[in-house]
């Protein structure tokens, strides 16, 4: 089982959590998403792109954010099928 340090994240993998977040918080964009999270908006852009992983600490934000469990978000960002 990978950890999330191990976790090689390319930008698909990056929208693929991001964008239902911001489903889940009804957030119109990703300024929002990123006051949201308590984050400069370039890191949001920078994660979108693929030029910065997704971290722990950005990862525990969500969690609190969406009520979406570690597993979930671990499913999403491994490109796996959520059941």
């Amino acid at each position: 089982m990978k950890k999330f340090y191990e976790i090689e994240l390319n930008a698909a993998r990056s929208n693929d959590l991001l964008d239902p977040v911001l489903l889940k918080t009804g957030l119109k964009n990703d300024a929002a998403l990123a006051r949201a999270l308590e984050v400069a908006p370039p890191v949001i852009s920078k994660i979108r792109h693929g030029r910065l992983p997704v971290g722990a600490s950005l990862v525990v934000r969500v969690c609190e954010l969406t009520e979406m469990g570690l597993s979930e978000i671990k499913s999403i960002l491994l490109g796996e099928v959520v059941a």
